[in-house]
C-alpha cells in the first residue's frame, strides 16, 4: 500500500510539474529595456502592450530600464507604445508566437537621430522639388509667352496686305517653334506627380497645334485629360486635332465628352466641330455638330452659315433629258436666310448673301424673303 501511494505521489508531482511547461509552451512574452538621450536606462517610463483584440497591459520600467509581460497569447499581433507624462514617443507592432519571446529595445537617442535624418532628407527633397517647379515654371512662362506671339504674328498676318504676310506667317511659325521646345522642356522639368502638370501639357498641345504638329497635339492633350479628365475644354481641343488628323468619329466622340462635362458651352464644343469638319472639306460630316450646336444657341451667325454652306456642297444631281439638275438639299435656303438676319451687314452675311446668288445662278428657281439692305457707314 506504501508503495502504491509512493507511486501516486510521484504521478501527480509529474503532472504538477509538467502544466506549467506545456502551458508556457502555448504563451509568450514581451520583454525589453528603455536608454534615454544618453543612452541610460530610463526608468518610470510607461508602457503599454495591446493586442489586435484590445486587450491591454499597462507596465512601467523599473530601475534599469528594464519592462515584462509574459503569458501572453500567442499567434496574434501586439502594439507596444512607450509613453512619457501621458505622450506617446514610440510604438511598434510585433507578432507573438507560440512559446517565444519578443525583445523590444528602445534607445531614445538612436530615435532622435534617426528622425532628425529623416526631417534632413525631407527637407532636401522638398528643395529639390522647388527647385525643380521653379525650372519647370520659367520653361512654361517661355513657352506661353512665344505662343501668344505666333497667334499675334498670325492675326497680323490675316490682316496685313500681300506683300507682308509671308514675314508675319514666318515670324508665328517661328514663335510656335519656340513654344514648342520650351514647353517640351516645362513638362521633361516638372517634378515627378506635379499638379500643375496637366496644364503643362494642355499649353504644349495648343504649341503643337500651332506649329501645324496635329498628332503631337493629339497625344499631348491626351496625356492632360489623363491627369484631369474633368477639363471639358481638354476634350474640346483635342477633337480639333482629332478631327485635323482624319479621325472624325474619335473627335467627334471628344466633342461629345466636352459637351456632357460643360453643358452651359455644349453650343460651342459642336460649332467647333463643325468648323474643323468644315475647314478640312468634310461638309457631310459638319452637317450634325452644326445642326446640334444651333439648337443649343440658334443665334450663331457663323453657324448658320456654314449649315447652308455644308447642306449646298452636299446637294445631289438628277438628270432630265440633257440636262444635269441640282437637287437642294432641305433647310438649304433657311440656313442661309437665319444668317443673313443675324448679321446682316457683317462677313457671314455677306457669304450668305453670295451663297442664294449662286443658287439662283444654278437655275433653281428659288424664293427668299431677304430683301437687300445698304451696308451701315462707318
Amino acid at each position: 500500500m506504501k508503495r502504491h501511494f509512493a507511486a501516486g505521489l510521484a504521478a501527480a508531482l509529474i503532472l504538477a510539474v509538467c502544466a506549467p511547461i506545456a502551458a508556457a509552451q502555448n504563451t509568450g512574452k514581451i520583454s525589453g529595456e528603455v536608454l534615454d538621450r544618453d543612452e541610460k536606462p530610463f526608468p518610470g517610463v510607461a508602457v503599454v502592450i495591446t493586442n489586435d483584440q484590445g486587450q491591454k497591459y499597462e507596465l512601467t520600467t523599473d530601475a534599469k530600464g528594464h519592462f515584462s509581460q509574459a503569458f501572453l497569447r500567442t499567434g496574434i499581433v501586439y502594439v507596444i507604445s512607450f509613453k512619457v507624462k501621458d505622450q506617446v514617443f514610440h510604438e511598434e507592432r510585433r507578432r507573438l508566437d507560440a512559446g517565444s519571446e519578443q525583445v523590444v529595445n528602445v534607445n531614445i537617442k538612436k530615435l532622435l537621430a534617426a528622425q532628425e535624418a529623416a526631417g534632413s532628407e525631407t527637407a532636401k527633397k522638398e528643395e529639390e522639388a522647388r527647385k525643380q517647379f521653379e525650372g519647370m515654371k520659367t520653361k512654361f512662362d517661355a513657352g506661353r509667352d512665344a505662343l501668344e506671339a505666333a497667334k499675334q504674328a498670325r492675326a497680323e498676318a490675316q490682316r496685313a496686305p500681300a506683300e507682308q504676310r509671308a514675314a508675319l506667317q514666318e515670324r508665328a511659325m517661328q514663335g510656335a517653334a519656340t513654344a514648342v521646345a520650351e514647353l517640351e522642356g516645362a513638362e521633361k522639368a516638372a517634378p515627378e506627380k506635379d499638379p500643375n502638370l496637366h496644364v503643362v501639357l494642355a499649353k504644349l498641345g495648343e504649341a503643337y497645334e500651332a506649329a501645324g504638329r496635329f498628332p503631337d497635339a493629339v497625344g499631348a492633350y491626351e496625356r492632360a485629360i489623363a491627369l484631369k479628365p474633368e477639363m471639358a475644354g481638354y476634350y474640346n481641343n483635342l477633337g480639333n486635332n482629332l478631327a485635323r488628323t482624319g479621325k472624325t468619329q474619335e473627335a467627334m466622340a471628344a466633342y461629345e465628352k466636352s459637351a456632357a462635362l460643360d453643358p452651359t458651352n455644349a453650343a460651342n464644343a459642336w460649332r467647333n466641330a463643325g468648323i474643323v469638319l468644315f475647314n478640312a472639306n468634310l461638309m457631310k460630316e459638319a452637317i450634325v455638330p452644326l445642326k446640334k450646336s444651333l439648337e443649343l444657341d440658334p443665334k450663331s451667325p457663323q453657324a448658320w452659315y456654314l449649315l447652308g454652306a455644308s447642306l449646298v456642297n452636299t446637294m445631289g444631281f438628277k438628270q432630265e433629258g440633257g440636262k444635269i439638275i441640282p437637287i437642294l438639299e432641305p433647310g438649304t435656303v433657311e440656313a442661309y436666310e437665319k444668317c443673313i438676319e443675324l448679321d446682316s451687314n457683317g462677313p457671314f452675311g455677306a457669304q450668305a448673301r453670295a451663297g442664294l446668288e449662286q443658287l439662283k445662278a444654278m437655275g433653281l428657281g428659288i424664293e427668299t424673303k431677304i430683301k437687300t439692305r445698304p451696308a451701315k457707314r462707318s
